[in-house]
């Protein structure tokens, strides 16, 4: 049986899928075809219910639940890998400052989103871009501060960028829980064998991963973006845990939590 499975081509993503899909496990009779695109992108098809597995945000989750069921393993869960706001000038930012500003986000449906609007619920000046457009968003001025994640979190110094706000440290300080950043999720109607299934080789393909780390394969290498090992294992270091082997109780209940604020954010902007 055949599988789109979609991910990013960041290396979190390429570490955790790299031995399911490149033939390093036995995955039986199930075969995976494979879609890497930005997550934004990934979200937007997930609405569509284009895949069979996808790589998404949590908010795009929360919009899919009824055709999509979040797997145990595969998330993107943690303590200190939350997105930051960051600004072109290491100014005191007022919160009056930021409701005003023009703010450039990677993806109205990404945790990104979530987090920031959870921080910063009155400011509405608000544009979206490719994540790694952001960085350079804000240093030419098309934006005032922007937000960003993954790797920018470890580049943005070197462009001359000021950190204004850590959003994954607010979350942790004001709802004391782990920051869900994205899971993988597989459509319902494949049925729970199959979720059984795909959800232990993805633990498995990790697994297989972290036996051969601090190593960076060759796949993780193409996809990379032209970034350093150095920089690929600070990324896999921060974005993959145990909470990407099994979400267990703890990552469970982050979840929940994200999704209430989610509701109530949701609401909020239809009154």
């Amino acid at each position: 049986m055949k599988l789109r499975i979609g991910f990013s081509p960041c290396p979190n993503d390429t570490f955790i899928f790299d031995a399911l899909v490149n033939g390093q496990i036995d995955t039986g009779d199930l075969e995976f075809e494979t879609v890497l695109e930005d997550v934004e992108t990934l979200n937007r098809w997930a609405l569509e219910g284009k895949l069979d597995i996808t790589k998404l945000s949590f908010p795009a989750y929360f919009k899919t639940a009824g055709h999509y069921e979040l797997l145990r393993a595969g998330s993107a869960l943690g303590k200190g890998v939350g997105p930051l706001l960051i600004a072109n000038s290491n100014k005191k930012f007022a919160e009056a400052d930021i409701n005003k500003a023009k703010i450039l986000l990677p993806g109205i449906n990404t945790t990104a989103h979530l987090l920031f609007s959870f921080a910063y619920p009155n400011a509405k000046n608000k544009t979206f871009g490719v994540f790694h457009e952001i960085e350079d968003g804000v240093k030419s001025g098309d934006a005032d501060l922007g937000v960003i994640i993954h790797e920018n979190r470890f580049t943005y110094q070197d462009k001359g960028l000021f950190k204004v706000t850590d959003l994954g440290e607010y979350w942790e300080t004001k709802m004391k829980a782990p920051i869900p950043l994205g899971g993988i999720v597989i459509r319902k109607d494949l049925g729970r064998g199959l979720y059984n299934e795909v959800n232990a080789l993805i633990k498995e393909s990790l697994e297989h991963s972290f036996t051969n780390y601090p190593a960076i394969t060759e796949y993780v290498k193409e996809h990379a973006q032209a970034m350093s090992e150095t920089v690929m294992r600070k990324h896999i270091d921060l974005y993959v845990n145990d909470y990407s082997l099994d979400l267990g109780a703890d990552g469970s209940k982050a979840v929940e939590t994200l999704s209430g604020v989610y509701q109530k954010i949701a609401a909020a902007s239809e009154a």
